[in-house]
């Protein structure tokens, strides 16, 4: 078994209201597809298909206030409720109290421990790394869990000959804004065939993105819809590529772009679509109401799925 979980930030499960929520706007014909035509709203979950499974995990964890990123991403990579261990949401970028947390044991490291394969698929451009060693940028939650592990950050290099992913998807990205005209630009469907292609090479692999955050923040509905028809088309090409040795996990840290009314985020439970056989969709589901639940459960599934393998 192999486990790819594709991180969107910001992605909460809200009400069908078309005026302010993308997810009962957009057009998003293979994501409802696998939920039988119903949309990515709170009333479409708990589900189970064919194909897919639909949970509505709890992102505030008891701890009053407003979840956020640098927590949210933290707990998803432990399974440990570091808001109620540190008395607050905190964010975007892991304060010392988060990154102690992360340092200490994440699921990359347990799973590298443990013999597994792992990688983070996003590229990272040059100057995020000019920034990093210059102290002007700080790492968020995931690739300080990543290289705290002791796992290599992709690069340009990487995204130019395909072992990596753009983190906008598509490349365009790298056109546009980072100033590399000859980057490879993919439609998202191609995009997505490569990031199943990726993805078999590893155990676990996750990639990261963070551009639905953004387009909450903005309250740009237009631009809200077309990041949403591109994740689609993503995802159906990622399930054209796939087998069954993959589960696909699709989950959140907190909600946002669910609900443009507001710019800030919300208090919405995010979704955890499982994509796979059937069986390790009911292990994986098993218990799993919050956001703890995530990493016990990737971990749980990988290490006994080798156990079982292994020869006696």
């Amino acid at each position: 078994m192999r486990i790819l979980f594709v991180f969107l930030d910001g992605i909460g499960l809200g009400v069908d209201n078309p005026v302010t929520n993308p997810f009962a706007r957009a057009r998003l014909p293979t994501i409802e597809g696998l939920l039988g035509g119903r949309k990515l709203i709170a009333a479409s979950a708990p589900a189970v298909g064919d194909r897919a499974t639909l949970l509505a995990l709890d992102a505030t964890l008891g701890v009053q206030g407003l979840p956020q990123s640098a927590t949210g991403q933290a707990v998803l990579l432990t399974g440990i409720n570091i808001p109620a261990r540190i008395g607050e949401h905190y964010g975007p970028k892991p304060n010392q109290a988060v990154a102690d947390f992360l340092l200490d044991g994440n699921l990359f490291s347990r799973l590298k421990q443990a013999g597994r394969s792992v990688a983070l698929l996003n590229a990272y451009p040059p100057r995020y790394f000019l920034g990093v060693l210059s102290g002007k940028r700080l790492y968020s939650s995931i690739p300080l869990a990543v290289t705290s592990a002791g796992v290599r950050l992709f690069n340009k290099e990487d995204f130019f000959a395909g072992r990596a992913i753009s983190a906008d998807l598509t490349g365009r990205g790298w056109v546009g804004m980072l100033g590399f005209p000859d980057a490879p630009v993919r439609e998202p469907y191609a995009a997505g065939r490569l990031l199943a292609q990726l993805a078999a090479e590893y155990d676990f692999s996750l990639f990261e993105y963070w551009s639905t955050d953004y387009a909450g923040h903005r309250q740009d509905m237009t631009w809200a819809l077309e990041q949403l028809e591109t994740l689609d088309a993503v995802v159906d090409g990622l399930l054209s590529a796939s087998d069954d040795g993959q589960l696909i996990v699709i989950s959140s840290d907190h909600g946002n772009m669910e609900d443009l009314s507001t710019r800030r985020h919300t208090a919405s439970a995010v979704p955890a679509l499982l994509i796979g056989p059937a069986e390790a969709r009911k292990t994986f589901a098993r218990g799993l109401d919050d956001l703890t639940g995530v990493a016990p459960a990737i971990y749980r599934l990988l290490t006994d799925a080798a156990k079982r393998a292994a020869p006696i």
